[in-house]
């Protein structure tokens, strides 16, 4: 693996990195940030970040509605990440409309490594989101969690086609977390955090 290979997996979709915040990640963010994960954790591991803490006892339509908008926004985000990089840019995409500049940052930044790598993502990432917890006030904010699984979403090298070697140790299953808030009427994802943690 090149010295850009490296780095470029140190970076990229919302890994685990020195820095807490990552993109989504990609965030999240997920193929080659996490290279660096051991993969000690088996997908056997415990369930409870699959099973979060309900918002409220009583399901109620309010917050039923409000968790469906929280991943609703999430998904968004996601989806417009894996088009960003499928073609190691984020222009033509939707990345704007559901995610803050903060967690662009780091997207962007992703981007850049991986355009000067010659370097795009072939096929998507499942994610099974669950809303941990909604809290009120002068801009309402969410936190969930989920399971990010790369095992489709392949890291290619541009002109070649052919997949970037990874380390065998990455994690390709792992808890991610995201945090919300809202913006007027729309939830914008604020922060994505891959965790070295198999799911």
């Amino acid at each position: 693996m090149t010295a850009t290979q490296r780095r470029s997996s140190a970076h990229h979709i919302a890994a685990v990195r020195t820095r807490k915040h990552a993109t989504a990640l990609l965030l999240a963010g997920s193929l080659l940030a996490l290279a660096g994960c051991s993969d000690s954790d088996t997908d056997t591991s415990s369930k409870p970040t699959s099973t979060p803490t309900a918002v409220s006892p009583s399901p109620s339509s309010t917050v039923d509605a409000e968790d469906a908008a929280v991943i609703a926004a999430y998904t968004s985000s996601w989806d417009a990440q894996t088009k960003a990089y499928s073609k190691a840019s984020s222009a033509g995409t939707d990345l704007k409309k559901n995610t803050t500049l903060r967690a662009l940052f780091d997207i962007e930044h992703d981007l850049e490594v991986m355009r000067k790598a010659g370097q795009v993502t072939t096929g998507k990432p499942v994610i099974n989101p669950k809303v941990v917890k909604v809290t009120d006030g002068k801009i309402p904010k969410a936190t969930l969690t989920d399971c990010v699984d790369t095992t489709d979403w392949i890291l290619t090298d541009k002109a070649s086609k052919k997949p970037v070697p990874l380390p065998t140790t990455r994690l390709i299953k792992y808890v991610s977390t995201a945090t919300l808030e809202k913006w007027g009427k729309s939830w914008m994802v604020t922060k994505l955090t891959a965790q070295e943690q198999a799911c």
